[in-house]
């Protein structure tokens, strides 16, 4: 019996110690995020990630574990090269802890999104975007971008972003680059293997799609 308290005494402790760890771990602050945000990331994202330069991402309600990872991903790290290869946001992340990106994400993710600007109004255009978008294409194999980003493009976090409201133009740029392999970070490289099969038009049309999804 005496052993069997000692045991219970012991699990106790432990499973305490495990309660004051997790509490204890550093929550993101928003309020440090706006600070960064405004102060660094304003001038192409603009103050509440609702950029307004249309080959800039906007990252207003966009989900904290993406953004903390792109941000971790533009990052070198010693010796080792950057993830996901961009001078410019290497420049912006350098000096960024983990931290940082946390509190800059959370800020990030409370904002509201706009609309994204689209490359032209093409209705049958966005007709294409939005077939491909929802149901793929069975001929080439092209999957629906709703399994993985959801169907209103609110994404599935932590390994899929938000596209609701992404400007056409950003998002070509990303579909162009995962093509050429110019951007290789993501899971199993899923995307690269997506977009070699997607024709020129389907990238364009579902970049523009994307764009009036709220």
């Amino acid at each position: 019996m005496k052993a069997i308290k000692n045991t219970a005494v012991i699990f106790a402790l432990i499973f305490s110690n495990q309660i004051f760890a997790d509490t204890s771990n550093t929550q993101a602050d928003p309020e440090k995020g706006k600070e960064i945000a405004t102060g660094i990331c304003a001038s192409c994202h603009n103050a509440d990630g609702n950029s307004v330069i249309p080959a800039n991402p906007t990252l207003a309600g966009q989900h904290v574990e993406y953004i903390t990872k792109q941000l971790m991903d533009f990052k070198a790290e010693g010796d080792s090269p950057a993830k996901r290869d961009n001078p410019v946001m290497a420049s912006m992340v350098a000096a960024l802890s983990e931290d940082d990106m946390k509190n800059l994400a959370a800020y990030y993710a409370q904002q509201k999104s706009q609309p994204g600007t689209t490359s032209e109004s093409d209705t049958s255009l966005l007709e294409l975007g939005k077939r491909v978008y929802n149901g793929g294409n069975l001929e080439n194999n092209v999957p629906a971008c709703s399994s993985c980003h959801s169907p209103n493009g609110q994404g599935i976090p932590p390994h899929y972003p938000k596209l609701a409201g992404q400007h056409a133009a950003y998002v070509v740029s990303q579909l162009e680059a995962f093509r050429q392999a110019s951007r290789v970070n993501d899971k199993n490289q899923e995307m690269q293997k997506a977009v070699l099969r997607m024709s020129a038009q389907e990238i364009k049309a579902v970049a523009d799609y994307i764009a009036t999804l709220q």
